[in-house]
């Protein structure tokens, strides 16, 4: 009998949180190698299923492997069901990735380091399951406690703006605390749970739709639905799951959040939590709705669109580190959102590439402006300068990770952005691809220019004494720029399993 993988990928993080709130009170040291111990087991468990996935199965009518399922509630058809496909497993790879390197860029967490590690590990149980499970209702569930501890854990260890509002409407900003970390936990959760209402009355609506009496979504994708049906569930899911993708208009929690979050929770914000968004578009409202997901493509792109040049320009604008990075996120989810919309194998794909690469990227770039901060105690872009010969190490990995966010050839965001953009001239709507590549020449150069002026630029005369990353700081730095590099080199480690669950998925979209 095969162990259950994918229960142990889950469940590990949630055990070494019980384990650090009841045996590693007064040891902090203790508590971080619980952190290691138990997101290194789900990494090396994550890498092995990635390995061992079959390829030629996959292209069966179901292509979900490593099943499993126990009876929670019959009467209801909610059972515990989990089971991946080549997206969902790109996505738990990423997670256990950035988890993994998150634990060794928060080391150096001073206060209440038990607290931040059990609510960390918490939440990483919640992305996880929210990525193998095939239960819509379990789905939720996972979905709500990957999202719910954000509010403690920006509220508590967050961090508030250093740069305040400016112009007209600074008195506005001032009086309802807009930059400060209760805002910006505030304004996320009500956001997320206010996306959060809208699935569910989704969820609901197809589960009593299909009278299967069953939650699965195995079930629930063999059902026909009403074409009327599916078009405004399709937006349901669109609206609440791109709250989290960071949709325009409803995309401003985002960067508030990002910048007031501590570095590690920074990088499962930006590198997977705002991927769960896509992945629940990508999954539920394409899986379940065809017919909806084809007549509502034209407003995804559209949208995403706006996204991606809306995002690019508003980074430029930036003068604090740390929002330059947020921002960028939202016009690189817009990439994500645009290559689905498609409706194309390239575009789907390099979607699901993107949402790999630039969680991968943007991580990097949290742990970098993390660990600038520690050491310098400022993220205002023009007050810094000259890094580079004092921390080399951090001016490095920062380059490259800005390369791959601006598609240089040989790193993970060049492949991503290549097939978008082939996916969009093959699309119905061809001219999707000009504010494409007029965002990515955005994301140069506002990413160009804060990589000059803070790490290659001139010395600034109001620092001194700085140095690189140290010890365990190294070990998430290497992690993620080895990453970046080798699916930038060899693409196909991850087009290959992906290319098994977006074909199907098409065929059945795009059939008559």
């Amino acid at each position: 009998m095969r162990p259950p993988y994918l229960s142990l990928i889950t469940w590990m993080p949630f055990v070494g949180a019980l384990l650090i709130m009841f045996t590693a009170r007064r040891s902090p040291l203790a508590v971080r190698l619980i952190g290691v111990v138990t997101t290194g087991i789900s990494a090396a468990l994550s890498l092995y299923l990635y390995v061992t996935y079959d390829r030629e199965a996959a292209l069966t009518e179901t292509g979900f492997q490593f099943y499993e399922r126990v009876a929670l509630v019959p009467p209801l058809g909610i059972n515990y069901e989990l089971g991946v496909d080549g997206i969902s497993l790109l996505m738990v790879l990423l997670t256990s990735i950035i988890i993994f390197a998150g634990v060794f860029a928060s080391w150096t967490i001073a206060t209440r380091s038990q607290e931040f590690y059990a609510l960390l590990l918490a939440l990483v149980t919640g992305v996880y399951g929210v990525f193998v499970s095939l239960d819509l209702f379990v789905f939720f569930l996972f979905y709500e406690l990957a999202v719910l501890p954000m509010y403690l854990l920006i509220g508590i260890w967050g961090s508030s703006g250093e740069i305040r509002p400016r112009g007209i409407f600074a008195w506005a900003y001032r009086e309802t605390g807009v930059g400060t970390k209760e805002y910006a936990a505030m304004k996320l959760t009500l956001y997320l749970l206010f996306g959060s209402a809208f699935i569910l009355v989704g969820i609901f609506a197809l589960y009593v739709a299909a009278g299967t009496a069953s939650f699965s979504f195995l079930d629930l994708s063999s059902a026909t639905f009403d074409p009327m049906l599916q078009r405004w569930v399709f937006l349901a899911f669109y609206v609440g799951f791109g709250i989290l993708a960071g949709i325009w208009p409803l995309h401003t929690w985002s960067p508030d959040g990002h910048a007031s979050a501590p570095t590690a929770v920074s990088m499962l914000h930006a590198g997977v939590l705002m991927k769960l968004g896509a992945y629940g578009v990508v999954r539920l409202g394409m899986g379940l709705l065809p017919d909806g997901a084809a007549d509502l493509a034209w407003l995804v792109g559209g949208i995403a669109c706006i996204n991606v040049v809306y995002g690019a320009l508003s980074a430029m604008a930036q003068r604090d580190l740390k929002y330059v990075i947020a921002y960028s996120s939202v016009s690189h989810m817009g990439l994500v959102m645009l290559g689905a919309a498609t409706l194309t194998e390239a575009g789907l794909n390099g979607s699901v590439f993107q949402m790999f690469a630039h969680g991968v990227m943007t991580g990097l770039f949290f742990a970098l402006v993390g660990l600038v901060y520690e050491k310098a105690h400022s993220r205002e872009i023009f007050r810094m300068g000259g890094f580079g010969r004092v921390m080399p190490g951090i001016a490095t990995a920062f380059t490259v990770g800005g390369l791959s966010s601006i598609g240089l050839p040989g790193t993970s965001g060049f492949v991503a952005e290549i097939l978008t953009f082939m996916g969009a001239w093959r699309s119905e709507f061809r001219w999707w691809l000009v504010p494409a590549v007029v965002g990515t020449f955005l994301t140069a150069v506002y990413i160009l220019r804060v990589a000059k002026q803070i790490f290659w630029g001139p010395p600034s005369p109001h620092f001194h004494h700085l140095e690189d990353a140290r010890g365990p700081e190294w070990v998430a730095l290497v992690i993620l720029v080895g990453v970046l590099v080798v699916f930038g080199f060899v693409p196909g480690l991850a087009l290959a399993p992906v290319d098994t669950a977006t074909v199907p998925l098409l065929s059945r979209i795009l059939e008559p």
